[in-house]
């Protein structure tokens, strides 16, 4: 499996991804799942890559010819719209050729894609692949895509990335997504290959290839980690049975009671009848029943407001 993510904003291009390829349990390896195609000046593109490696590796040999049959090329692309057909209709190509005989041994034709750039005259584009050839292009409400294993890192970049986000803060928020989806995820793995591209520089502008023994993003994983337990740590505990008009942090209000749903016990197997119900309870002070009084009925209290 994998994990990839790339993001469109203002200032440029963010693009991560792991190198993991799991064939089972006793067969790991690592293949590099971003690939490049750069001519300095005139465009600048960056395709990752997740799915069945065999295909994944067809479609981008198709691409990277520099003509097809014809006549049309990612290098000569007029649009990054453009190059995002031509890279469906690379999927389809190997799916026409591929899809039969690997259905024919149990094998599901399953590719996604990642596939951003610039190319000069137009802004920075970002596109999602499907495995059909079809595609969709990300917007200011939706500036990044995910692919593989997308679900543990996708909570921090939704609460941090927006178009406005420094290309810094981007790439520290995409290692941050990285390190949650390589601790709950063995599928995963190390290196990873980070690329930064700024807005009309039409080349390759930062790029790295991270290992563990990089200390950035060992410190991301040490301190990322210890920051969660502070932040968990300074969390109030919630308040059980109160009422909201008395105190914060409410999660059970007497006022209005939960209860589970009660399956019936079998009659010849009840022992009797069910007692209050108990909860996370914290420890409060035992209330005045007076004060208890005045709180469930507060005018009884105040004459004028009868």
């Amino acid at each position: 499996m994998t994990y990839c993510v790339a993001m469109c904003l203002d200032a440029g291009m963010v693009f991560l991804s792991d190198s993991r390829t799991n064939a089972g349990v006793d067969q790991v390896s690592s293949f590099r799942k971003m690939s490049v195609f750069e001519n300095p000046g005139d465009r600048m593109m960056v395709l990752l890559t997740a799915g069945n490696l065999s295909i994944s590796q067809s479609i981008r040999q198709i691409i990277a010819e520099p003509t097809r049959d014809d006549g049309r090329s990612i290098w000569s692309a007029g649009s990054m719209f453009e190059a995002a057909q031509i890279l469906g209709d690379a999927i389809r190509t190997v799916h026409d050729r591929d899809a039969k005989a690997l259905g024919d041994f149990g094998i599901d034709f399953n590719v996604s894609m990642i596939f951003g750039g610039q190319i000069k005259g137009e802004r920075c584009r970002l596109f999602k692949m499907y495995s059909a050839g079809n595609f969709i292009e990300s917007h200011n409400e939706n500036t990044y895509f995910q692919i593989g294993e997308s679900k543990y890192g996708k909570p921090i970049i939704d609460r941090i990335v927006t178009p406005a986000t420094r290309l810094d803060d981007a790439a520290k928020c995409a290692l941050v997504s990285m390190d949650s989806t390589l601790r709950s995820n063995i599928s995963v793995g190390l290196p990873l290959d980070l690329l930064l591209y700024e807005t009309n520089s039409l080349a390759l502008n930062r790029f790295v290839t991270i290992d563990d023994k990089n200390q950035y993003f060992q410190m991301i994983r040490n301190t990322w980690g210890d920051q969660l337990r502070r932040v968990f740590d300074s969390i109030d505990n919630p308040i059980w049975n109160a009422s909201p008009e008395t105190t914060t942090n409410v999660l059970s209000s007497l006022k209005h009671r939960s209860m589970p749903v009660f399956l019936p016990v079998p009659p010849h197997l009840a022992t009797g009848e069910r007692p209050e119900l108990q909860t996370l309870a914290q420890d409060r002070p035992a209330e005045n029943p007076e004060t208890a009084a005045r709180r469930d009925n507060p005018h009884s209290a105040n004459p004028e407001s009868q």
